[in-house]
Parts: C-alpha cells; structure tokens; sequence
C-alpha cells in the first residue's frame, strides 16, 4: 500500500475515534448544532479559524501567491481584522443572543417572515462554499494519489459527508482544534525548510519574478496598480463585515459564556495573522526557483498554479509528510465543509421543520431529522464541486471571490446593521436581499470589462485586472445601493405590534447582558473537555514523532520530531490545565 494512503487512513481512523469518543455529549439538537455553549474557548477559537481555513489556502490561495506574491496574504489579514474587531466588540454580544441558531436571532429582530427568508436565501451560498473547499480538496487528493476528479470528488465527498453527518458539533469542534494544532506544525515546517532553502526570507522575496514596473506586495498582471489598492480596500471591508454580522456569529454560540468568546475571537487573530507568512513562503520559494507549474501539470490548464504547495511538498519535504498534510487537509475542509452541513441541517430543523412542519416534535426526531438533512445538504455540495470542477478556465481564487461578493457580502448586511440601527420596519431585512441580489446580478452579468474602461477612461484591463475590479464594483455597489436601501427603510418605520416590540427588546437586552457560567457541573464539564482532547492530541504527537522510523535521511526523521513535539505538547498542556480542586470536589460528594 502507497504511504501517502496508508497514512491518510490511520488519520481517518483517529478522527472516528473522536467522533466515537465525543458521542456522549451529544442528546439534544443544542448538542448536535452548538455543543449545548458550554465549550471553552480554545475550542471554539479554533472553530472560528478552522471554517475561514480549508483544502483552499493550499490550493486556489497558494496558486495565487505562486502568480502574484503577497496580494492572496491581504485576505488573511482582512480576516484577521475582522477576528480582531470580534475580540474587542462582537464575540461576546454574539454569544450573548443566547440562541442555537443564527436564524433565531434574525426571527427575534426582524419577524418569522425574515426568518424564512433568511432560512431559505442562506443555504444556497453555504453550498457553493462548501462545494469550492470540495473541489479543492479532490485537486490535492487527485494530484497525489492520481485518480481521476470526479471520482475523487465523490469519494471525499461522500467521506466527509459521514464523518460530519455522525459526529455532531461536539466531535466536529473538537476535531477542528487537532487539526488546527497539526497543520500549523506541519505549515510551520513546510515554511521552516522553504527558507532554508530559499536562502532566507529575504532573498525569497527579492527573488519572487515580477513584471517591470510591480512588486512583490501588487503582485504581476497589473497595468494600474491603483486596482490593487483598491480591490484591498474592499477586501478588508468585506472580511469585515462577514466576520461581524448575526448570520456568521455562529462561530461562538457555542462559547461557554461571553468572556470564552471573547478570547476565541483572539486567539483566532491571533493565528490568522501570523498563518499567511506560514502558508505561502513555499509558494513564494516555488515561484522563486522559476518552477514552471503548467509545464509539470499540463492537464490543469489555467488551474496548474493551484498545485504549487503540493509540488513544494512532494519534491522538498521528507516521505511521509504529503500523507500527513492531506490528512490534515481532509480534516480541514471537514470542518470547513460542516458551515454548509452541520450549520444549514441546524437552520433547517430549528427553523422550519419545527416550527412550521412539527412543532411538538420530540428532540430524539429532530436530532434524526437533522441527520438526514445533513446528508441533503452534503449530496448538493458535491453536485456543486463537480459542476466547479467542469468550469477548466475559472480559477478557484477567482470564484471563492465572486461567490464571497456578489453572494455572501450582501447577505451580511441587514444582519450587520440591524444590530445598530433599531428602528426600522421588518420587510427592510427580506427588501434589503431583494436589492442586493439585483446588484449582484448587474455586477455579475451586466458590467462589463469594456464598460469599466469606457467610464474611467482606461487601457485595456488585464484579466487580473478586471477581477479585482469586478469584486471591488460588486462590492462599492452593496455598500451604496444595498446598506443604503436598509437605511433609507428607517424612513418608513411604524411603532410594532406589541408582541413584535417584546422580541425586539429582548433582542436588544440579550446584547446588553452578560452571559456568566462558573457551576460546578460547568467545571466538571471544562475538565473533561481538557483531559479527553488532551490525552487525544498528546497520543496524535507520539503517532507523528513516530514517523521519525520512516526511510528518510536524518534531517527529515527530525522534522516528524519537530512536528510531533509541537502536537504532543499542546496536549500535554491541556492535561496539565485540568483543575484537580473539581475533581477533588467531585470525588467528595460522590462518597458522600
């Protein structure tokens, strides 16, 4: 059996462990969408990093900095903003909504008619999403174990489907935060050995081939490099406002309380900042060395740039390392992948299947329900990967961009306003989507490349270019035309039916108040969230530093040492944070 398999298999293994492990959390559908909020911090940290993190950055994001340098880096760090605005405003107000889906909190503000709109409208760009990390994902399977796309598709598909369809949040969660430990050790080798190799990050970057007249910060295919300034700009305002709105603060409902989501917010900051100098240095090494990626991978066309990462590690890291990172990489977009199962299965039963279609359901039906929605959704987001996967002239970076702005961004908007404008009547939520997929349809399928130049009076666009501007129009538009629509609707404000101000307010006062667990049976349950993912994580690190037996010159045993030590010791560390005072207390009283 090839390594590279053998090693992805016992992966796998490892992850059902998880799953099989973390069962008995997991009785109601609070379990099931949000682990019932009573995980700490770290846990749901890593959640929030993990699901703007997939088989992506290795592959549409690393093909763009292999093309264009440090530009793909400015998504990173947008992120990171918008993470860091979380820490220091929106984390805790999200977890004090005090909801297990998003969509409550959308019923709460603005009525149940935008509760099933928000329901129904949300889905299909959580789909698209999840199909984008899918087909990027079967690239990297397919370029290491040489099977055909489709059929890699359909296997990871239906691999990751079960995994996230069985587990619930709580061993999805607690997957996503191994993974986020292992790929961070393996990145930060995978840099580590491109810089030796490259001479130092110095002469990586002075060496990175640039057009006359760009740089390594603009990247190439640029006539104005204003374009790039602007695109960034926009970017920023993008990440920012899909990071800290009602509809994306699912990443902390399940935040013990509101200071646990608060550090989240940090700690996913905290690494989306530093990631991108981590991720993209073997890129940027690749692109140095003159490596010509369309002549290694000729059958990719306009997509072989989406294969540098994976050239850098088949030809500069020792045996073994491939399997671990698409291990690593399967998990990633697990977890990815579950913001268009686990969370849309949630909206769905929450929603809609009960109060609409059984609202005297029993929880046992609505976890089984949920189960089977689940893989619904998980069907749909492979027949999307499949259809991307024909798409041979549109890259993966371009399309992750197109779908976040023309779909996702306006989306953000109601759901980001209406946390500070509060007088508004409630057809402003279901109007302002209505406006916004207008824009985006204009944007999207009536610009066009010619009509930009002819209305600033410029050169022929490269298609670079006319990327970047038709996400920047695309979003300048929702900001002018779509959020100025939401706020012309205060205009028409009417005082609400009492019943509807009672929600409002409640919707306001949950803001307003701050959310405190420190029961004893909540430290018990800290305790074995701490020991269980631990021990799990320290037994993941003695398994990687084994690979030290592998055939490969000494240099290469001691990556696998390096990388298991960083593992093994977070686990350790989470063993050692166990608060023995609990567990005394505990002892007590089940002897009393």
């Amino acid at each position: 059996m090839d390594l590279n398999i053998l090693i992805v298999g016992i992966y796998f293994l490892f992850l059902i462990a998880i799953g099989w492990m973390f069962r008995t959390f997991t009785s109601t559908t609070s379990d099931y969408f949000r682990g019932g909020g009573n995980m700490l911090w770290w846990m749901v940290g890593a959640t929030a990093f993990m699901t703007q993190f997939s088989a992506w950055t290795f592959t549409g994001a690393a093909g763009k900095a292999y093309n264009d340098g440090f530009a793909v880096a400015v998504i990173f760090l947008a992120n990171a903003f918008g993470y860091l605005m979380n820490y220091l405003y929106f984390a805790p107000k999200f977890r004090q909504l005090r909801v297990v889906t998003v969509i409550e909190a959308i019923r709460m503000r603005f009525g149940k008619g935008n509760e099933q709109v928000f329901t129904w409208s949300g889905m299909p760009n959580s789909v698209v999403s999840a199909g984008v990390w899918l087909n990027a994902l079967a690239i990297i399977a397919s370029g290491i174990f040489g099977f055909d796309m489709t059929t890699t598709i359909i296997a990871t598909g239906a691999v990751v489907l079960i995994m996230s369809v069985t587990g619930g949040s709580w061993a999805v969660i607690a997957s996503d935060f191994m993974q986020m430990v292992i790929i961070m050790a393996v990145t930060v080798t995978c840099a580590v050995v491109a810089i030796i190799h490259g001479g130092g990050v110095g002469e990586i970057v002075s060496n990175f081939p640039v057009d006359e007249g760009a740089s390594f910060v603009s990247g190439n295919n640029l006539n104005y490099v204003s374009i790039f300034g602007i695109w960034a700009i926009f970017i920023f305002l993008k990440q920012f406002s899909i990071t800290n709105n009602m509809l994306n603060s699912y990443r902390y409902l399940a935040a013990k309380d509101s200071n646990n989501a608060k550090k989240a917010a940090l700690l996913a900051c905290v690494l989306m900042t530093i990631g991108p100098m981590i991720w993209f240095m073997p890129s940027w090494f690749i692109a140095g060395q003159g490596v010509d990626l369309a002549a290694i991978y000729p059958e990719q066309g306009s997509k072989a740039a989406d294969f540098a990462y994976l050239y850098f590690v088949e030809q500069y890291m020792p045996a073994g390392m491939v399997g671990l990172l698409i291990a690593a990489m399967f998990a990633a977009t697990m977890s990815s992948m579950d913001s268009g199962l686990n969370r849309n299965s949630g909206i769905f039963v929450k929603n809609f299947y009960e109060p609409i279609l059984r609202p005297n359901a029993t929880e046992k039906e609505l976890v089984a329900v949920s189960k089977i929605t689940s893989t619904c959704f998980g069907i749909a987001i492979i027949l999307v990967a499949l259809f991307i996967n024909s798409l041979k002239g549109l890259s993966l970076f371009d399309t992750m961009m197109y779908v976040g702005a023309l779909i996702g961004f306006p989306m953000t908007i109601p759901a980001f306003c209406g946390f500070f404008i509060k007088k508004t009547p409630d057809w402003a939520g279901w109007g302002t989507l209505v406006v916004g997929g207008i824009v985006s349809y204009v944007v999207g399928f009536v610009v066009t490349a010619d009509m930009v130049e002819g209305w600033f009076g410029l050169n022929e666009l490269t298609g670079r270019e006319w990327s970047d501007v038709k996400v920047a129009l695309g979003l300048l538009s929702h900001v002018v035309f779509t959020a100025g629509f939401f706020v012309m609707s205060t205009l028409f404000y009417k005082p609400l039916s009492e019943e509807r101000q009672k929600d409002v307010d409640k919707f306001f006062n949950n803001l307003e108040t701050p959310l405190i667990s420190e029961s004893d049976a909540q430290k018990a349950l800290d305790n074995k969230q701490r020991r269980m993912l631990g021990t799990l994580i320290a037994v993941a690190g003695v398994g990687v530093m084994c690979m030290f037996l592998l055939p490969n010159p000494l240099w290469g045993r001691f990556i696998f040492v390096l990388c298991g030590s960083i593992v093994m010791g977070v686990g350790l560390l989470l063993v050692k944070a166990v608060d023995d005072k609990v567990e005394n207390k505990d002892e007590l009283a089940s002897e009393n």
